[in-house]
Parts: C-alpha cells; sequence; structure tokens
C-alpha cells in the first residue's frame, strides 16, 4: 500500500504517449506490415525507459525540472542563450506537430461516434474545448475521466490481441529481425516519435520534483517509472498484434482503424474506437500545450502565475497552430502520421542535452550517474540520428 501511495509521474508519462498517435501508427504498421515492425515498438519503449529515468534522476537530485536547471547550470551567456533558444524551438515546433495530431485524433472520434464525415469543423470544436478547460485551469476532474476510458480502450487492445491468436513464429521474426526499407521508414520514425515524446521528458523532472522530496525515493521512481512505461509498451505492442489481423489492408480512415477491434466489440468496434480517439485527443490536446508553456515559464525563468497573460500566450499559440494545421484538407491519418514523425526528429537533440546534463558533475555527483545508462543513453542517440537522417532523405 505505501508502494501504491508513491506511484503518479510514470503512470502520467505512460498515459501520455497512449493517444491518438499511437493508436493511428500502431494500427497502420499491424495492418500494413503484420508484425514485422514490432522491433521498432520495442525499441521506442526501450529508448522511454531510459531516457525518462534520466530526466527523473536529475529531477531528484537538483529538486529543479530539466528547464531550470539547463538555465542556472551553464555559465557562458552566450551557450546559454543558445541552448534555451534550441529547447524553446523544439518544444515550441514538436508539440505544435503533436497537437495537431491530438485534435485530429479527437476529431476523427467525433466522426466515427456520429458518422459523420464532414471533417473541416470538428478540430474547431475541439480547440474550443480546450480553451476553455485550459483558460479556466479546471481540467484535472475532466483529464481523469478521459483517461479512464483510454485505458479502457487500451485494455481492450490487449485483450483483443490475445483472442486473435498471433503467429508466435511471426511474432518473434518481428521482434528480432529489424526491417527498414523506403515503404516503412515513416512509419518506423512516427512510431518512435509517437513513444519517446519530448515535452514527456521535460515533464518527468517536474513531476518526480513535485511529488517527493528526497533523494531516498530515487529507487521507487525508478521502478514505478520502469514498470508504467513497460506497461505502455505493452498496450501498443497490443495495438500492432490486434491490427495484424486485418494485415494487408491500406489504413485510410477511422473504419480501417476499427477492423482491429472487431473481434471483441463486432459492429460496435467503430464507437468504441472513436470514443477512445476522441478522449485520448482531448486529453492531449490539454496536456500538450500546457507542458510547452511550462517549459517556456522554467526555460525564462519566469514567476509569474499560469494564469498570466504570457503563460496563457504560449499555450494558445499551440493549442491555435494545432487547429490550424488540423483544418488543412488533408487525409486526417496523414495529419497524425507527419505529426509522429516530426516528433522523432526532435528526439536526438534532446537526448543529446539530456545526457549532457547527466553526465554534468557540477549538476549529478557520480554517486547518481551509471555508465551502463549512459552507454545506453549513447546508443539511443545514434540509432536515432541515423534513422531520422534517413527519413528527412526519404522525404525530401
Amino acid at each position: 500500500m505505501k508502494w501504491f501511495r508513491d506511484i503518479g509521474p510514470g503512470v502520467l508519462i505512460a498515459a501520455a504517449f497512449i493517444g491518438p498517435g499511437t493508436v493511428t501508427l500502431c494500427t497502420i504498421a499491424g495492418a500494413s506490415f503484420g508484425y514485422s515492425l514490432i522491433w521498432a515498438i520495442i525499441l521506442s519503449t526501450f529508448s522511454t525507459i531510459v531516457l525518462q529515468e534520466m530526466s527523473l534522476r536529475i529531477g531528484l537530485v537538483t529538486r529543479m525540472n530539466l528547464a531550470e536547471v539547463i538555465r542556472t547550470s551553464i555559465k557562458s551567456v552566450l551557450l546559454n542563450r543558445f541552448i534555451i533558444l534550441l529547447i524553446i524551438s523544439s518544444i515550441l515546433i514538436g508539440n505544435a506537430a503533436y497537437e495537431a495530431g491530438n485534435i485530429t485524433g479527437a476529431s476523427l472520434g467525433i466522426s466515427a461516434i456520429l458518422n459523420n464525415q464532414s471533417f473541416n469543423y470538428f478540430p474547431v470544436l475541439i480547440g474550443i474545448i480546450a480553451f476553455i478547460i485550459l483558460y479556466q485551469g479546471d481540467y484535472k476532474i475532466i483529464e481523469g475521466s478521459l483517461i479512464f476510458l483510454v485505458i479502457v480502450m487500451s485494455l481492450s487492445f490487449f485483450i483483443t490481441a490475445i483472442i486473435t491468436k498471433p503467429d508466435i513464429t511471426n511474432l518473434l521474426n518481428g521482434m528480432f529481425k529489424p526491417k527498414i526499407n523506403s515503404d516503412n521508414l515513416i512509419i518506423i520514425l512516427g512510431l518512435i516519435g509517437t513513444t519517446v515524446v519530448p515535452y514527456n521528458i521535460f515533464l518527468h523532472s517536474s513531476l518526480v520534483s513535485e511529488k517527493w522530496n528526497s533523494i531516498n525515493k530515487l529507487k521507487v521512481a525508478r521502478l514505478e517509472s520502469f514498470i508504467s512505461i513497460l506497461l505502455g509498451g505493452i498496450v501498443s505492442l497490443s495495438i500492432i498484434i490486434t491490427a495484424a489481423s486485418v494485415s494487408n489492408q491500406n489504413v485510410t480512415g477511422v473504419m480501417d482503424l476499427a477492423k482491429g477491434l472487431e473481434p471483441l466489440y463486432g459492429k460496435f468496434a467503430i464507437y468504441f474506437l472513436g470514443l477512445g480517439l476522441f478522449a485520448s485527443g482531448i486529453t492531449s490536446s490539454i496536456t500538450a500545450p500546457l507542458a510547452a508553456a511550462y517549459v517556456a515559464k522554467s526555460c525564462f525563468g519566469w514567476n509569474d502565475s499560469l494564469k498570466s497573460r504570457r503563460f496563457r500566450l504560449v499555450w494558445f499559440f499551440i493549442l491555435l497552430t494545432g487547429v490550424l494545421i488540423s483544418m488543412i484538407n488533408i487525409n486526417p491519418i496523414e495529419i497524425i502520421k507527419f505529426a509522429q514523425f516530426s516528433n522523432s526528429l526532435l528526439l536526438p537533440i534532446i537526448a543529446i542535452i539530456l545526457l549532457w546534463l547527466i553526465n554534468n558533475k557540477n549538476i549529478i555527483s557520480s554517486e547518481y550517474n551509471y555508465t551502463y545508462q549512459n552507454v545506453l543513453g549513447v546508443f539511443i542517440v545514434i540509432i536515432s540520428i541515423i534513422l531520422g537522417s534517413k527519413g528527412l532523405i526519404s522525404l525530401l
């Protein structure tokens, strides 16, 4: 019971990456490529565990969030300004793209529930709902209820994955025989971008520094983070396995996404998936702009309240950009794919900054610096740079 009272930050991080982007990209991966991209979600989950642990370690040791540590630790004015500008640019661009995927996912959910293919005005509705909740600040109860719906949907995918009785041989091949080509590269990067979310790395350090006031809680924090993110990865894996039951189908709309849940829900699958997409989309539409505003607040050292004009201006910019991108006359599935792809390109920047901080002895003493995790961090940076470069070349 004592351990259960301590849980919180890791669960919120795991819930944050099980959004419409995860549901959409994992479904496309399974439906279009069968089990062959399972290795990508395993790599993404592994990377998330490593990087989020570094973030929480910095938060517990310094009692500050990541952005504050960066702002106060870099003594060179020129370097300080450059790093702050790089972070702000990365988070704002990444969150704007991520927000577009969130709003598009929520809009897809409404269109499925109402059986209405007129998509253009739904992003405005989602934007207005998110704006009202963010402006008032009373979003926790709503967010909690929506996260509950996302959890139910995630469990449904897990159960359906078991019902479909996956082929174990093909499953193991998908885990241990990576396949990368021009056809699946964007989806691979999308899977990485929807799991290893840059703003979650900043958010985690804030959550643990507020949750616990002692470095003695490091072991508990690490265990809680590991279990929560691992369970989130299992949910993503379940979605791919479930979607593989409708393998070799071209996923172009929410009806195609719903086919993965038909073994469990039959004709009601479209409504259930619609509700889940709406819930995960609207929840993420609230948290992504808020996280960007928190990062800006910490980077610039604002002491303002959360209702200050400039704090609200940051989250409003992210929200408005997401709405506008969502209204572009492009297939909504393509918007979600591109949003997660964009997110993956920011990963090397954030990972390099995180590695540099964790190895700065003025910030983290050698007692709390682990060689094996530094090696894993370097591996993640190298892999993300290689895949990101290939993705950019393929896109160009």
